[in-house]
């Protein structure tokens, strides 16, 4: 082996330079590549081939002579000769077109010529399966454009769009330009001293809860939405004196009433802003000849609202007896130029339009919740607190307090109904009961309930006897349940009629959700609703669905304060932002 290898080194040596097309050699000594040799020929081999591969000296080509040449060693490569086999030279020259036609038409792609002419291609070059996708996409569409779908779906997003809230009633407040201070400067930078101050001391935790509340007494009728000074409108205090017509109405059938339902409808002028803040109460005027009603806000803002009014903003004007939310309102039975409003901060007061002024009627330190009449003058009136007790109070009497004060649970009073015939039962929702008490039986604390009325799970909101006979009380429980009692006996447990299944979870920002009875038919209910689009229900006490008032354009948000005219086919709603939404014939 060693003397084959030595020899072979030898001969190597003995190479001389390639001579290239050119005809010229070089000197410079570059790494010797292998070289191709053709393939041998002739009788004397008995191989068709013999591929040779040897280490040859670089010339360089013809062309580069203008090349600066360098010292530099290049890489070794395998250099091929240009002798090749014919058939090897045919295909590269085949894959060296192709190359270029690909160039070609790429370039044709790219550049902005007739856009048929470049589709075509495109189509040429897709594959059976990508032309049976392109197949089945056109198909498709042109059965959805059958079908009229893609016109469905832009009506679809137009009725979708949220409406603007109406601008009718109380109007934004225009925002106040801020004056622009100089910018301040610290006392180093000013070569001053530095002041010492003495901290404040720290505030009462209970003080800070409270609000500051109107000072006691008399306060004037002067609304705030008019200018400084002015008086009540004439045909206002004309339209709150009227008194209900005593005429017997019909009592309607189910069919005809829920007829009746159908007919009532809203416009665009019968939903305006009333409050400014969120509505926590609301309630009808008596009257027959026209629409007047109130709402009570959170702020402790009352507003009253005539539908035919021309007065204030759009028939609206705005009142504030309170400072904090006004959470019951109710118009006299007997005097109806007079609405009684309670508040959180304690202060129960009586809007006298006659007199023209707020009179004080009852007043604690704060967390008065909940009342209602106990006569039919409406001159004595029971009240509950957020703190479990009761107080009967007596208008004659004079000063701001109470005749009786009861305790009747350690937690909050939600709710109290009067007995509309044997007024001396009234029915108290408590955190998660509802009880029936005898007003000739309270103590002044451990009172006894006359009825319970059990099955609640959660916190009740509402409690009402039904408006003319109290042969029912209507329940609306947080357990997403309004439940229909049978008290036309006072039994130690009043049964269940009915269990309605409706969704009360309203959150912090909305007002709990209370179902109220028709007065003018006391088996039908009125509640308002969570579900989209949005709407308030009517129930008959047998639980079945009566009618649901809906309007995608001027109802677009939860109506949790409810209430039915007593005189008329109408029903108000109140939401969030402070509007009254009326339904009407």
């Amino acid at each position: 082996m060693a003397t084959r290898r030595s020899k072979r080194d030898a001969a190597e040596k003995k190479m001389t330079p390639v001579q290239m097309e050119g005809g010229r050699k070089t000197s410079r000594m570059v790494p010797k590549r292998l070289r191709y040799s053709p393939p041998l020929a002739g009788p004397q081999h008995g191989r068709k081939h013999v591929v040779l591969f040897t280490w040859q000296k670089w010339t360089p080509v013809q062309g580069e002579e203008g090349v600066r040449k360098s010292s530099r060693i290049a890489p070794k490569r395998l250099l091929y000769s240009a002798s090749l086999p014919s058939a090897l030279q045919q295909t590269r020259r085949k894959r060296k077109k192709h190359n270029i036609e690909n160039i070609q038409h790429e370039e044709k792609d790219s550049s902005h010529v007739d856009n048929t002419d470049t589709e075509v291609t495109n189509v040429q070059r897709l594959s059976a399966y990508e032309l049976e996708r392109l197949e089945n996409i056109r198909q498709n569409q042109a059965f959805l454009s059958s079908i009229n779908l893609f016109q469905a779906s832009e009506d679809l997003k137009k009725s979708s769009a949220k409406q603007p809230p109406s601008q009718r009633g109380l109007t934004r407040s225009i925002a106040v330009v801020k004056e622009v201070l100089p910018s301040r400067k610290s006392l180093r930078l000013q070569n001053k001293e530095a002041e010492v101050f003495t901290l404040p001391p720290e505030p009462n935790k209970t003080d800070v809860r409270k609000q500051p509340k109107k000072p006691a007494g008399p306060l004037p009728l002067e609304p705030v939405n008019m200018a400084e000074g002015s008086k009540l409108p004439p045909q206002f205090l004309q339209l709150c004196m009227e008194v209900s017509s005593k005429e017997r109405r019909v009592e309607l059938d189910l069919e005809e009433y829920c007829s009746s339902l159908k007919k009532m409808t809203i416009s665009e002028d019968r939903v305006v802003k009333i409050v400014k803040e969120r509505i926590f109460s609301a309630a009808f005027h008596p009257t027959s000849t026209s629409f007047l009603m109130a709402a009570g806000d959170k702020c402790g803002n009352v507003g009253l609202w005539s539908v035919v009014g021309n007065w204030g903003d759009h028939g609206v004007l705005l009142f504030e007896p309170h400072t904090r939310p006004v959470c019951c309102l109710a118009f006299s039975r007997s005097h109806p130029a007079q609405l009684l409003s309670l508040s959180y901060d304690g202060s129960l007061r009586c809007m006298d339009v006659e007199k023209g002024a707020f009179d004080d009627v009852y007043n604690i330190e704060d967390g008065l919740k909940t009342f209602d009449f106990l006569s039919h003058d409406c001159s004595t009136l029971v009240v509950g607190d957020w703190y479990g007790n009761l107080a009967i109070v007596d208008r004659r009497t004079p000063g701001t307090s109470h005749e009786s004060h009861h305790s009747l649970d350690p937690n909050v009073l939600r709710c109290v109904s009067v007995h509309p015939l044997q007024q001396q039962y009234f029915a108290v929702a408590k955190s998660r009961q509802v009880s029936i008490y005898d007003l000739r039986c309270l103590k002044k604390s451990s009172s006894q309930p006359v009825s319970q009325l059990p099955g609640h799970s959660l916190t009740v909101s509402s409690c009402y006897f039904s408006p003319c006979t109290g042969n029912r009380v209507v329940t609306t429980c947080m357990d997403n349940y309004i439940r229909i009692f049978d008290t036309s006996t006072m039994g130690t447990e009043a049964p269940l009629l009915t269990s309605i299944s409706h969704f009360m979870k309203t959150g912090r920002w909305l007002s709990k959700i209370s179902a109220v009875w028709d007065p003018k038919k006391e088996d039908c209910l009125l509640v308002g609703g969570m579900s989209r689009p949005r709407n308030v229900h009517v129930f008959h006490e047998s639980g079945r669905w009566l009618h649901m008032f809906k309007d995608e354009e001027r109802l677009t948000t939860v109506l949790s304060v409810t209430a039915f005219h007593p005189a008329r086919n109408a029903i108000l709603g109140g939401n969030a932002s402070g509007r009254l939404h009326v339904f009407s014939d």
